[in-house]
């Protein structure tokens, strides 16, 4: 019933910034924490980011002091603010509830150039 569709995200140089949306439709209500997600070429899907319902937030040591997430509720979208974007952060981007996972959508590609 919950969908999410990411965008936001490009081609880059390292040192640069991004800044991905995450937009839910459908039964919004039942969502609590969300995070985001990454999927690196021959990699397993690993967490970056998570967001609960009361702010508490968690990430991944990789991405700690250079992303931030943050919502907004009205709009019902989670942002992911990528800084000092470096190679290693090349992956496709997705988001999602973490207590109720839905499907997973395309996600949205992010290509840092050394």
């Amino acid at each position: 019933q919950v969908q999410f569709v990411e965008s936001g995200g490009g081609l880059v140089q390292a040192g640069g910034s991004l800044r991905l949306s995450c937009v839910a439709s459908g039964s919004t209500f039942s969502i609590n924490a969300v995070a985001w997600y990454r999927q690196a070429p021959g990699k397993q899907r690993e967490l970056v980011a998570g967001l609960s319902t009361g702010g508490s937030t968690n990430y991944a040591d990789s991405v700690k002091d250079r992303f931030t997430i943050s919502r907004d509720n009205a709009k019902k979208t989670w942002y992911l603010q990528m800084n000092s974007l470096k190679p290693e952060d090349t992956a496709v981007y997705y988001c999602n509830a973490i207590v109720r996972p839905v499907a997973w959508g395309q996600g949205t590609q992010v290509t840092v150039s050394s």
